[in-house]
């Protein structure tokens, strides 16, 4: 996947086979950054009693698509890796979604310092 701010968006381009895996057939999800509440790069709950629909999960390995919980609707992405990054979003069909990428500290700080009255919560 890749990230990018521009024309005061959130831009999240996924690769042919991330879609495959999240069972998603956006190429790219683009976010209002007025619609992001806060990011964070803490560690994220999840449980046991989420439901996936649809996506993939193998424990351990990866969590991928959407995911209902007590929380709302969540988007997810993530591997082996602990570079979360967690994107709280408002007016959005996702209430978050979480990512592990590459210079996920990077990302959080470039984020938070674009989005309007940020809400820094790493």
């Amino acid at each position: 996947m890749q990230l990018s701010i521009f024309n005061g968006n959130l831009q999240i381009s996924w690769e042919w086979y991330e879609q495959f895996l999240t069972l998603n057939l956006n190429q790219t999800f683009v976010i209002p950054l007025n619609h992001i509440k806060s990011v964070s790069t803490a560690e994220p709950v999840s449980s046991w009693t989420e439901i996936r629909s649809p996506g993939t999960s193998i424990p351990g390995i990866i969590k991928a698509g959407t995911y209902y919980s007590s929380r709302g609707k969540e988007f997810w992405y993530v591997t082996q890796d602990k570079n979360y990054l967690a994107v709280e979003l408002k007016d959005e069909p996702f209430q978050r979604i979480i990512l592990t990428i590459d210079h996920h500290q990077d990302w959080a700080e470039r984020i938070n310092q674009s989005i309007p009255n940020s809400e820094i919560a790493n």
